[in-house]
């Protein structure tokens, strides 16, 4: 009877002292796993209108509305159309249109003389004089439905300057992420009249092109981090 009883104790006993096992086991089984950490959020491209200081405005479109500026040709590139370029998070993509700049006669148009046939060559410069690339525009006049737009201001009955612009063409310039400044400036002209004969125009302070609806197309550089306050 003694030893049925000590068997039990010894029993109890044993189920006692593997019950706080048990726990550690259970308790290290349902152990939360570490936070993961998110993906920083993706930021899209923001397009905006190019921040331009224009030295020799031509003017605006009288229908577009559209802002007209001459490319001069120089050798000084902080001579030339200078665009600021915005904080960003890698290279950025400058657009513009560019044309070239005819001087409209009615009178030659009546005479069948105004054939004009441009060729106009433009720098997109760092201001350290650094190439980053050449762009061009070549178009030909005839007639007035050649010209790409009236401009306001002009002397005339209508209102409107004998300059315009013709001709179009799309440039995209890719600008590395180091450079906050861009100019553009002329390089030469070249052009053929109706008698055949050709002209090249190169000497610093002469318009020979014309630009219009510069934007530009970058990421923003992420907001700067909240300064840490210090402990009380």
């Amino acid at each position: 009877m003694v030893a049925r009883r000590l068997a039990l104790v010894a029993l109890i006993l044993s189920v006692v002292s593997a019950v706080p096992t048990l726990d550690a086991q259970t308790s290290r089984g349902t152990r939360k796993p570490a936070p993961t950490k998110r993906p920083a959020p993706v930021r899209k491209p923001t397009t905006a209108p190019a921040d331009i200081a224009c030295p020799s405005p031509l003017g605006s479109g009288v229908t577009s509305k559209q802002l007209f500026c001459d490319v001069l040709t120089g050798r000084d590139p902080k001579e030339g159309i200078l665009i600021k370029l915005p904080a960003r998070r890698g290279p950025l993509t400058l657009r513009f249109d560019l044309h070239n700049r005819h001087t409209y006669s009615e009178e030659e148009v009546r005479m069948k003389r105004a054939f004009a046939s441009y060729t106009a060559t433009i720098g997109v410069l760092t201001l350290d004089n650094t190439l980053l690339t050449r762009a061009v525009v070549a178009s030909e006049f005839r007639r007035l439905e050649d010209l790409l737009e009236r401009i306001g201001g002009g002397a005339g009955p209508a209102g409107v300057k004998a300059v315009a612009p013709v001709g179009s063409e799309a440039i995209v310039v890719e600008i590395p992420a180091d450079v906050t400044e861009v100019s553009l400036l002329g390089e030469k002209l070249a052009v053929v009249r109706s008698d055949g004969k050709t002209a090249t125009y190169s000497s610093p302070g002469r318009p020979i092109a014309v630009i219009s609806n510069a934007t530009v197309e970058y990421v923003p550089a992420p907001p700067p981090a909240p300064a840490r306050r210090g402990r009380d």
